[in-house]
This record gives structure tokens, C-alpha cells and sequence, in this order.
């Protein structure tokens, strides 16, 4: 599936990309992805699926230049840096490599949010950055993780998530209540009449990108599926996971506090398989595409029109 894309001088690969066989058939590419890219390759997978997604956008720099980049970077300064050095302890710290206060792991992810801070001013930093480049930190260097938060903010527009008022964030709410509606129209009903909204329990799925809600193996095949299939994958993530918990939220006995909790805790799928083929089908269906497409046209139609 994957052929090197750049070697060292070395002659050692130093980038990998999809070979042509798996350029021409997606549905074979995506079948692949959900299944489950082996650990020990989810590195060169997670390269090859960035670079295409980089392609497929036209937006972003080239890889070898913003590894060059992130050298230079690391050597100015950053406003940022005191709030950066403060959540860094604080972010996944239970991994033996973030454990040390200033060892090689915490060093590594202060530079790569330093960096990447110094690349979008106007996204800057929020703690849900941090958690992102420590799990990209578990499989790369340094220099590849902050190509790899920009390659996020620009092919995949997270900035419009990062940027304040979170407008991308709010975009990808509406969707996910729209589909929430057509998927589950009596969970939507309940969240209605419970004055539960999107916005009180999946900030924190969307800005971390489900770090410390899945379970780490979980999130990584969630990963998986997002690189592949950009954002609409994270609204198929949040909606798969109120599918899953929709009996307990249609109990009777459920109320405000119950399913706000439930919502709000640790989600551990009883089906791991079962639960990333559920986003998979929905990620293929073209229906459900271009329902997310529309319904996310529409909310910024109806926000230009508030200004």
C-alpha cells in the first residue's frame, strides 16, 4: 500500500507515500483504513494519508521545508511560552516518555506548540493542541509532528476550529445535530427538551480530537478514519458515540444529570471493530456526505448573514 516518497542521504526512507494502486481505489483505501493500520506502520501510514490530504487540498507547505522550518522556529520567541510551559506537565503525563518535568518528551512538545503558535498568530495556543501533538509525538520526530499540525491546520482547516469564537467547531455542532435529528430523532427530541445541547458535553471530543474521551487504542483508529476522511469524520466519531449510548438516554428513568454525565465520561466501546465500521459505512455513504456538506454551508450562510 505504501512506497517511499524521499530517502536520506542515507538512502534510508525518509517519507512514505500511497502507492498508485491505492491512489486509483479509494473504496480498496478505505476499507483498508478502517480495518486497521498496524501499529508498527501507523507512522508511515499517517505520512502517506497527510501528503494526500495536502494534494487533495492544494494547501500547505512542502514536508521537507517544514521540517527545515521547525529548527528556526524553536530558536524565536513566542508569547505564548509561559502558558505552553505551564500545560505541558499537565498533558498526557501519565506516558512514561511526557513523564519527566523537562525531559526529552516535554521538551519535544513545548517546541513542537512553540513552533506551531509562531505559525498561525491567530490561532496562537489553547490546551487542546498539546494533546494533539503528544499523540502525533508517540509515533514522530519532532520536526514531522509540527508539518503534521500544519498540515491539520491548513488541508484539513482545523484552524477554523483553533482560531477564536471556534467557528469551525460550531459548524461541525450544527451538522451533528442535523444528523443527529435524521439518525435519532428521539435522542434529538430528549437533548430538545433537556436544553442539552452539543456545545455542554463535545467541546472537548472536538478541540482535543477525542484524546482522553476513546481509549487510547480507539483513538488512534478514530485517527485513522479523520486523516483519511477529514472532518466529517469527527462528526460521524461524535455522532457514533450518541448512537451507542442512545438506550441509556431514552430510558425513562434518564434525566438532565444522568445523560449529561453519561455523555461527559470516558468512552470505552463495547465493540471496538464494530464501532469504527459504524463511522467507516458512514464516512463511504455519499448521502451522508453531502448532508454534512450542506448542513454545514448553510450554518455559515446564516452566520454571514448575522454580520
Amino acid at each position: 500500500m505504501l512506497v517511499p516518497a524521499r530517502r536520506d542521504q542515507g538512502g534510508n526512507v525518509a517519507a512514505w507515500k500511497l502507492s498508485d494502486e491505492m491512489r486509483r481505489d479509494e473504496d480498496k483505501l478505505q476499507r483498508r483504513i478502517r480495518k486497521g493500520i498496524p501499529d508498527r506502520w501507523r507512522l508511515a501510514a499517517w505520512e502517506a494519508l497527510l501528503s494526500r490530504m495536502r494534494e487533495k487540498s492544494g494547501k500547505g507547505p512542502e514536508l521537507a521545508y517544514l521540517e527545515r522550518r521547525f529548527y528556526e522556529l524553536i530558536l524565536e520567541p513566542c508569547q505564548h511560552d509561559v502558558q505552553i510551559d505551564l500545560d505541558v506537565p499537565r498533558t498526557i503525563s501519565g506516558h512514561l516518555y511526557f513523564h519527566t518535568r523537562y525531559g526529552l518528551g516535554q521538551r519535544a512538545l513545548f517546541n513542537v506548540l512553540h513552533a506551531f503558535a509562531l505559525y498561525c498568530p491567530e490561532c496562537g495556543y489553547c490546551q487542546g493542541m498539546g494533546s494533539i501533538a503528544a499523540t502525533f509525538l508517540c509515533y514522530m520526530l519532532p520536526e514531522k509532528v509540527y508539518a503534521a499540525m500544519v498540515y491539520l491546520h491548513d488541508s484539513y482547516n482545523l484552524h477554523t476550529i483553533f482560531k477564536p469564537g471556534f467557528p469551525g467547531m460550531l459548524e461541525c455542532f450544527h451538522a451533528q445535530e442535523e444528523l443527529t435529528k435524521v439518525l435519532m430523532p428521539d435522542v434529538a427530541e430528549i437533548f430538545d427538551k433537556s436544553y442539552i445541547s452539543v456545545t455542554s458535553f463535545a467541546t472537548k471530543w472536538y478541540i482535543t480530537l477525542f484524546v482522553n474521551v476513546l481509549p487510547f487504542s480507539t483513538q488512534l483508529r478514530v485517527w485513522d478514519l479523520f486523516l483519511y476522511g477529514g472532518k466529517d469524520a469527527l462528526i460521524l466519531t461524535s455522532t457514533a458515540i450518541i448512537w451507542v449510548l442512545r438506550v441509556h438516554i431514552t430510558k425513562k428513568s434518564a434525566d438532565f444529570e444522568t445523560t449529561l454525565s453519561l455523555l461527559s465520561s470516558f468512552f470505552v466501546p463495547e465493540d471496538e471493530d464494530a464501532f469504527i465500521r459504524w463511522i467507516g459505512k458512514m464516512l463511504k455513504r455519499k448521502d451522508v456526505r453531502d448532508a454534512l456538506e450542506k448542513w454545514k454551508a448553510d450554518f455559515r450562510r446564516q452566520e454571514e448573514k448575522q454580520r
